[in-house]
């Protein structure tokens, strides 16, 4: 995979296409699948993504005081298990103002008004003043810039010196035997689903791509270091579906 940091093209699932065009065709992609973005998710996942959140904030550990920010968390779903550690507060920041304004609608239902902030913004050039946060997390989000390395940098930029860094993403399997079956659920199930579902097949189709495009649990580590995190560890979750990768600012 050429790095985006290096070219002047960048993936957009299997298709190359130049780095100016990404960000608008990522945002239609979210776009089109906001309004049913989290029970897509529950569909694709059996509702294990889930369960992966929980193990995220698990590990992340929040303590009264302190303010975390979620990098293209427009839904709001880790900002809200982050705030039910009482005293602490989050902002959600994403570059997609549709998936925000879903996320603002339902944290607003379930009673959370005061506690999350709503922040649209790109990943790679954060509007938040450097070392101001406690914890930053991205779930799901990091394969969608089209700089990786300089979203790195940005989040790492952000954090207070010992403050923590969380990324949980789609990674690489563990167990070669069930590469098979799993590119046939991808492949073929998943934009299936979303075609049923948001009436979008291509959406899901980049989806997928754009995991398979995604670096490896080690070389997402060295590019982490890369960008100035230390303590990098790594995490698999149900068998290398997905990591959690977990790095410090000191």
């Amino acid at each position: 995979m050429a790095s985006p940091e290096t070219s002047d093209e960048t993936d957009f699932g299997f298709e190359r296409v130049p780095l100016e065009d990404k960000p608008q065709r990522v945002r239609r992609v979210f776009d089109a699948v906001a309004p049913r973005y989290d029970l897509m998710n529950d569909l694709m996942s059996v509702g294990v993504h889930r369960l992966w959140k929980s193990q995220m904030i698990r590990w992340l550990n929040p303590r009264p005081g302190q303010l975390l920010l979620d990098v293209a968390g427009g839904t709001g779903d880790i900002a809200e298990r982050f705030v039910a550690t009482p005293g602490t507060s989050a902002v959600v920041c994403d570059v997609n103002q549709a998936m925000l304004d879903a996320g603002r609608d339902r944290a607003i239902d379930r009673g959370h008004i005061g506690e999350i902030a709503w922040l649209c913004g790109d990943a790679e050039a954060l509007p938040v003043a450097g070392r101001r946060m406690d914890a930053v997390t991205i779930a799901f989000g990091l394969r969608n810039v089209t700089r990786m390395d300089a979203a790195l940098a940005e989040m790492r930029r952000v954090l207070k010196p010992g403050g923590r860094f969380l990324c949980l993403e789609f990674s690489r399997l563990e167990v070669p035997l069930f590469e098979r079956l799993y590119d046939l659920y991808s492949f073929s199930v998943l934009p299936r689903i979303g075609a049923v579902v948001t009436g979008d097949r291509e959406a899901y189709r980049y989806l997928v791509e754009s995991i398979r495009r995604f670096p490896d649990q080690r070389e997402l580590a060295r590019r982490m270091e890369a960008a100035g995190f230390e303590q990098v560890t790594v995490r698999n979750l149900s068998g290398g579906i997905a990591a959690l990768h977990s790095g410090w600012r000191l």
